[in-house]
């Protein structure tokens, strides 16, 4: 089994089933453990800040059950590794917490035939359902395309009560755990949504489209929330900082991730941003980073929500090295 994503919703799933005694997983996070995730991901502890989340992840769900063999994969699932990734496995848990993701995977296991155990979270409800198995609908099948721009949620809005996760996860386990056993019903063709403010639950039903089947190919998709702003990778924004120096370079992690190691700029909090977001010019480029991305796009659209226009995300988050 491979669990994409070790975060609110990789969490409970891993440990269930490492404690139940699945075999062999896979955990696939090109994340770090973050303060932010604390109050969710509860594998991690703040002294782990920083760490690679699927090597602490590893060590100890090991501890949990030293018989399940654990193997990790320190990267973000993209369509160029997707296909290499998900192959060896028989099951897909897809704990991500972004449309490219999932559609990515669904393709990719559309493509490998091989079932996606899918959850996600928003606020106060969550959705869980079991997508390819046994010939069964897709995610397509039910969400044919991704949302606009205008009509997904905006990503600094996004958050979730803390116990949501767990109870979404832990739901994703059950349902792995059926495929498994051949116990009970699978939630194949059907999505079960939850209300965690009253606890009222739905179950729709839907039907495999037989075009959704027809995948031949993985697409790239753009994971960030649509701002218009520039991506750039470590070199490009190097060259950007050598020919420019009116660029503004900021790292929106807290002080002490920043104290702990930064590739330079300004530290300007995200948790800060309404209080020091003056010290920035809207006349010359910014550049925002942290340690996944996940803050800087939330920072970028808290900016060009006033009125700044040149910015620039640096991909796949801080660097190692100092600029």
């Amino acid at each position: 089994m491979l669990v994409i994503g070790a975060g609110g919703l990789g969490c409970p799933v891993l440990q269930y089933l490492v404690a139940a005694g699945v075999g062999e997983i896979g955990i696939a996070d090109g994340d770090t453990v973050d303060i932010s995730n604390l109050q969710r991901q509860v594998l991690y502890t703040e002294q782990e800040i920083g760490q690679q989340k699927v090597a602490v992840a590893a060590k100890k769900l090991s501890a949990l059950n030293p018989h399940v063999k654990i193997k990790t994969f320190p990267l973000f699932i993209d369509d160029i590794n997707a296909l290499d990734l998900i192959r060896d496995y028989d099951i897909v848990v897809d704990g991500s917490d972004n449309f490219a993701t999932r559609y990515l995977v669904n393709d990719a296991c559309v493509m490998l035939n091989k079932p996606m155990v899918s959850g996600a979270i928003y606020k106060f409800e969550g959705q869980v359902s079991v997508f390819n198995y046994n010939n069964g609908p897709t995610y397509r099948c039910i969400f044919p395309e991704p949302p606009g721009a205008d009509e997904s949620p905006n990503c600094a809005d996004i958050g979730v009560i803390a116990s949501l996760p767990g109870i979404i996860g832990t739901i994703q386990a059950n349902e792995v755990i059926k495929i498994i056993t051949g116990i009970g019903e699978v939630l194949s063709g059907k999505l079960l949504v939850i209300n965690t403010l009253n606890m009222d639950t739905h179950i729709f039903h839907f039907k495999l489209n037989e075009d959704n089947k027809k995948i031949t190919q993985l697409k790239a998709m753009q994971q960030m929330c649509d701002l218009p702003v520039t991506l750039v990778d470590y070199d490009e924004l190097r060259k950007m900082m050598q020919t420019n120096n009116n660029v503004q370079l900021v790292d929106v992690r807290e002080q002490a991730e920043h104290a702990a190691g930064n590739i330079g700029g300004v530290n300007i909090p995200l948790s800060q941003i309404d209080e020091i977001f003056r010290l920035l010019d809207k006349a010359n480029p910014v550049v925002v980073y942290c340690a996944s991305g996940v803050r800087s796009n939330q920072f970028a659209n808290k900016l060009l929500q006033i009125g700044f226009r040149h910015l620039v995300l640096q991909e796949n988050g801080q660097h190692s090295k100092p600029l």
